[in-house]
């Protein structure tokens, strides 16, 4: 077993590990550690705790400290030092006459760095940019071009569930999400149902997706062949996953019966497939 203190940076951001090296932090104190880019300081959002050795495959990083008042003061001017870069930022970009959209800025602990954050809808020459803005703060620039998600999470916002982005409050790293979760989940591939602010298919879709895949394991799926109570054959013409009731279509009778998935024994279930124009529709809807 090994001990160690989980670490963000960001609020939403991914947790990193640590070495507590003696060091004893709750959850929500904020400490100074070491990392492959030098100092940083984060939030502790796992205290002191021991997980298997199998878990990591590189020695970790220490903890240097606790945040004194000196380091939170850094911080502070840190963000005001963000801020400041913002604007100068914009106002380049501007003057340069350059497609980019600016979405946030970070600085380093140490101040030995300033990212840039943008999107775009192509490939943009930055090269002036980055010369200017180095004359400016005289430190290391850097300006990373980031996907439409990842602008979401930076500014954050409220879902149509009238909660905030669940990547902006909880999600560290983004999993991928599909078209075919949303088929299998029952809900209309409309674009504006299934996708996000971002214009990306909604995380909640992945969040939900293993619980949607063990109801399909015991709910028989439209187009599945079943026997009634009654001994009759029939097809599933509809399927609520999560209450559990089928409409079935017997070979008896012109009018459908509502069952639930335990009352019926299945002969043969069906496949829950996309089709090529759904699929041509609705890709742009999984990218980054």
């Amino acid at each position: 077993m090994k001990e160690i203190i989980g670490v963000r940076f960001k609020k939403g951001g991914k947790i990193y590990y640590f070495s507590p090296e003696g060091i004893t932090a709750e959850k929500g104190d904020m400490i100074v550690v070491e990392t492959v880019s030098g100092q940083e300081c984060g939030e502790v959002a796992i205290a002191n705790r021991n997980i298997n050795d199998s878990d990591f495959s590189s020695p970790l990083k220490p903890v240097i400290r606790l945040a004194n008042e000196n380091d939170l003061k850094i911080l502070a001017r840190n963000r005001k030092k963000e801020q400041d870069a913002f604007k100068i930022c914009e106002e380049k970009i501007k003057l340069r006459r350059l497609k980019m959209n600016l979405v946030d800025v970070e600085c380093t602990f140490d101040n030995s760095k300033l990212l840039f954050y943008f999107t775009a809808e192509s490939r943009v020459d930055f090269r002036e940019l980055v010369k200017d803005l180095a004359g400016i703060f005289r430190t290391r620039i850097e300006l990373r071009q980031i996907g439409v998600r990842d602008e979401a999470k930076i500014l954050g916002g409220l879902g149509i569930c009238g909660r905030e982005f669940c990547c902006k409050s909880y999600i560290g790293d983004f999993q991928p999400v599909s078209i075919k979760m949303a088929k299998e989940q029952g809900l209309s591939l409309n674009p504006t149902k299934i996708s996000g602010t971002c214009g990306r298919l909604m995380c909640c879709l992945k969040n939900e997706q293993n619980a949607y895949e063990s109801l399909l394991k015991i709910t028989p799926k439209v187009g599945a062949l079943v026997v009634t109570p009654d001994g009759d054959k029939g097809r599933v013409e509809d399927a609520n996953i999560i209450t559990g009731k089928l409409r079935i279509k017997t070979d008896k009778s012109e009018v459908p019966v509502v069952l639930d998935r335990n009352e019926v024994k299945l002969l043969k279930d069906a496949e829950i497939k996309l089709n090529r124009d759904e699929i041509k529709a609705l890709k742009n809807l999984e990218g980054k």
